[in-house]
């Protein structure tokens, strides 16, 4: 038997992988267990490969409808969408590579294969080819992640029935596509397609798309969506799905009654379950909640001592940045050292659909629920001159804050790279400062950036170009 491990982690995904890095680099001797990719859904089939597709979409949609802004027209244009999903695979590839390398660095011992938690200091890992490899350890923590929600009946087969897993990877175009959910894979998905020209219509149950968004992110996405092609049908329920020779019918209902839709593809994506049954977690005591989420504490402690879980499994906001987050402060916790407690609430939130949306915190109405006194600062793209410039003058910044003592509550935005905008504002609410300080720092111009400024302004009661 080797030297037991400090520390091993179940999962070498954003959450995981983070976790092990920044064990080893506390001086503990640290493995990791993964069944399949180092990286994860993220980098592998998530995340990353999508935003590669999202970058071409853009360019697509440019040369298929900026000519007349931009001056330039095409008298046979083609787009092969099958180089874009080849180069979003090149661009996976080399940062899970990447991975490779930081794991060897660390001097991190990697074991490919399923990991199970066999007692509260084993780790047994089977490899693809039956062997079984048993592991000791001191803490385990677990980070296997999630998998895509499919209802019972719904007929997934990679074909006509998509998940984000096959449509990330399929290398031909729909015709027509039905998109069922309106999340970040949902409206991501209907952006890239339809750059391409393809048909979508989205079914979103709820009242409105993108509905954890504050209600006017949502009308201003559906309103740009309108204007791309994109249909979309919210406050429908789907209620059943039927392959057929030519591709998928949708039947639907809400108010009204029941609509049967057609599409040569129909994508599922409405959610995700997480990935903590069979791991041996149950037989050792672990607590899991009612919806298989594993329960934990500030510093990510399970109820058993010794163990611990990140990330998506344990249901606190399934975002990759989160996981690296709480990877971070777990391998801290175990190692003693000093560490900080997340705010899930106050986490950022990105959406690379077209345009972009970027919030944190509490919408416009959530802070009024609370019983804050609240003032609320905007600004448009319209009014920035190299948003201008760009072409791209969609949406606006939204900032909420406590009028009585000047609390930055939440920040809503949509419009152009507004993902990359987000940080100096979760900063200035991680800082305590408040919009006054925001707009007191001098922004370059012309940037993007001074929308915020803008805004921050604009919540003081002192806009000065609006």
């Amino acid at each position: 038997m080797t030297q037991p491990y400090d520390v091993i982690v179940i999962g070498a995904g954003p959450g995981g992988y983070v976790a092990a890095i920044r064990a080893a680099q506390l001086g503990l001797k640290t493995a990791i267990v993964e069944k399949q990719w180092l990286g994860g859904v993220c980098l592998n089939v998530g995340c990353i490969p999508s935003k590669a597709l999202l970058k071409n979409a853009e360019i697509a949609h440019t040369l298929r409808e900026g000519g007349k802004e931009f001056g330039f027209s095409f008298d046979n244009l083609q787009l092969d969408y099958g180089a874009a999903v080849k180069r979003s695979r090149r661009v996976s590839n080399r940062l899970v590579k990447g991975v490779g390398f930081l794991m060897r660095k660390n001097k991190i011992d990697v074991h490919m294969g399923t990991g199970y938690v066999a007692a509260r200091d084993t780790v047994r890992v089977t490899d693809a080819e039956g062997q079984v490899t048993e592991l000791k350890t001191k803490n385990i923590i677990v980070a296997t992640g999630a998998r895509s929600f499919v209802p019972p009946g719904w007929p997934v087969d990679g074909e006509k029935v998509l998940t984000y897993y096959h449509a990330i990877l399929q290398e031909k175009l729909p015709k027509s596509v039905i998109v069922i959910g309106s999340g970040a894979i949902g409206v991501e998905f209907s952006t890239i397609w339809s750059a391409y020209g393809v048909d979508v219509t989205i079914v979103e149950m709820l009242p409105r798309i993108v509905p954890l968004e504050d209600e006017e992110v949502s009308k201003e996405l559906a309103k740009a969506f309108k204007k791309r092609g994109i249909k979309v049908l919210a406050g429908h329920k789907v209620e059943a799905i039927t392959p057929t020779e030519a591709g998928v019918q949708v039947k639907v209902s809400a108010e009204k009654g029941e609509t049967v839709l057609e599409a040569e593809q129909a994508l599922v994506a409405i959610g995700f379950r997480p990935n903590s049954s069979g791991l041996g977690l149950e037989e050792i005591g672990v607590q899991i909640d009612e919806r298989g989420f594993i329960v934990i504490d500030e510093r990510m402690a399970t109820n058993v001592p010794g163990i611990w879980a990140i990330g998506d499994v344990t249901g606190k906001l399934m975002l990759a940045h989160v996981g690296s987050a709480m990877g971070i402060i777990a391998a801290e916790h175990i190692a003693g050292a000093e560490t900080i407690t997340l705010d899930y609430e106050m986490m950022p939130r990105a959406t690379y659909c077209q345009p972009q949306i970027a919030s944190f915190g509490l919408t416009e109405a959530q802070a009024r629920e609370r019983g804050y006194q609240v003032k609320v600062g905007r600004f448009p793209f319209q009014a920035n001159g190299k948003a201008l410039g760009l072409g791209e003058a969609t949406g606006w910044v939204k900032i909420v804050m406590d009028e009585k003592y000047g609390e930055i509550l939440g920040a809503h935005m949509i419009g152009p790279e507004v993902t990359e905008l987000l940080p100096e504002l979760t900063l200035a609410q991680m800082m305590e400062l408040t919009p006054t300080e925001i707009a007191r720092n001098v922004h370059a111009h012309p940037t993007l950036s001074e929308v915020l400024m803008e805004a921050a302004h604009a919540a003081e009661g002192q806009a000065i170009h609006i």
